[in-house]
């Protein structure tokens, strides 16, 4: 591993590394420009090199000015893309536990620079009891994301706070864990139009229904009328022929 490092007060720092086998093999120091070997195999190769001072005073000209310049050229080409700040997005989620402790965890996403501070604090002091910290990792897009967590008793829930301090906040962020909103879901929906549709069907049905029997007891009174005055006209009818029976009775008399 070969690389370089320029801090902002303009000191240097480099690393000559060489592994062998997936293990540390031996390394240069800078401050006396030795090397140290990193197990026994590597003996023999610290003694050949450090017989011949050219091979680490190279290794060394190198760290010092190559590779301190060309980490110059590259940070002002990505100036721009190396020096922006994105600041975190902090959330923090609950998590009941078998015991009866509950598992508080602060999660911060997107941010750049790497370089973060997050804590628990509680009742404003550093916490670092029952507390379990992620690692800062990676995401695809170039930024960073990170997790702190840390079991409480739910009594005591209230006194902690998730500290954050970034380079893209104007001042630490102080998150709580906070009860979520109630959002009915879809099904508890679904149920409340499936009643206001079977209620308005329902009602819908005993409308009908009534106008139905209304109508034909109208038709019954309507007709009831008709069948009475029938029943009205029918003795005059038999009267009338009665008063031609007796007045053809009367002519025959006459007769």
């Amino acid at each position: 591993m070969i690389g370089c490092e320029l801090s902002k007060d303009g000191r240097k720092r480099g690393y000559y590394q060489y592994a062998y086998d997936g293990e540390d093999f031996i390394s240069l120091d800078q401050e006396t420009l030795t090397w140290t070997a990193a197990d026994v195999r590597a003996q023999v190769t610290k003694r050949r090199w450090e017989a011949e001072p050219f091979i680490a005073q190279s290794r060394n000209h190198f760290l010092q000015k190559e590779c301190i310049e060309l980490l110059q050229k590259c940070t002002k080409h990505g100036k721009d893309s190396l020096l922006r700040k994105e600041p975190p997005v902090v959330k923090v989620t609950h998590r009941i536990q078998y015991n009866g402790l509950e598992t508080l965890i602060c999660r911060a996403y997107g941010f750049y620079p790497k370089e973060m501070d997050i804590s628990w604090r509680k009742e404003g002091e550093l916490w670092e009891q029952d507390t379990f910290r992620g690692g800062v990792l990676p995401n695809s897009d170039g930024t960073y994301h990170a997790w702190l967590s840390i079991e409480v008793d739910p009594k005591e829930r209230d006194h902690y706070r998730c500290y954050v301090e970034h380079a893209g906040l104007p001042e630490p962020l102080i998150m709580a864990w906070e009860e979520p909103a109630f959002v009915p879901s879809m099904g508890l929906v679904a149920g409340v139009v499936a009643g206001v549709v079977g209620v308005a069907v329902a009602a819908g049905i005993l409308a009908a229904g009534a106008s139905v029997y209304i109508k034909k007891r109208g038709g019954d009174a309507y007709r009831t009328p008709s069948t009475s005055s029938q029943d009205f006209e029918s003795p005059p009818v038999a009267h009338l022929a009665g008063k031609n029976r007796a007045k053809k009775i009367y002519t025959e008399d006459l007769l």
